[in-house]
């Protein structure tokens, strides 16, 4: 697969980016560059190589939520904050 410029501003807008052109040239010379290696990758023999193993049934081991003894307590947080209301801080609204 061939990566060019035409390549990268449809990736760009597809993203929704706005590129300038050295934006866009040096895209396109690590595109291309990262789309060489995967080539040069395929062409390994990966036919004697058995895929890992991925088990559905497991899952993270997350440690029990203890508070940290030195913790600071919610009552604490909310006198710092400049506005709260019923044990919430309140923030300036960011979408109308």
């Amino acid at each position: 697969m061939a990566v060019d410029r035409t390549t990268v501003e449809r990736v760009a807008r597809l993203s929704r980016l706005e590129l300038s052109e050295p934006e866009k040239e040096a895209l396109t010379t690590q595109m291309a560059r990262i789309v060489q290696f995967v080539e040069k990758i395929n062409e390994l023999d990966t036919s004697g190589i058995e895929p890992l193993p991925r088990d559905a049934t497991s899952a993270n081991v997350e440690r029990e939520d203890v508070p940290h003894k030195n913790a600071v307590s919610r009552d604490e947080i909310l006198a710092l904050a400049p506005e709260s209301r019923d044990g919430s801080i309140l923030v300036p609204r960011v979408i109308e």
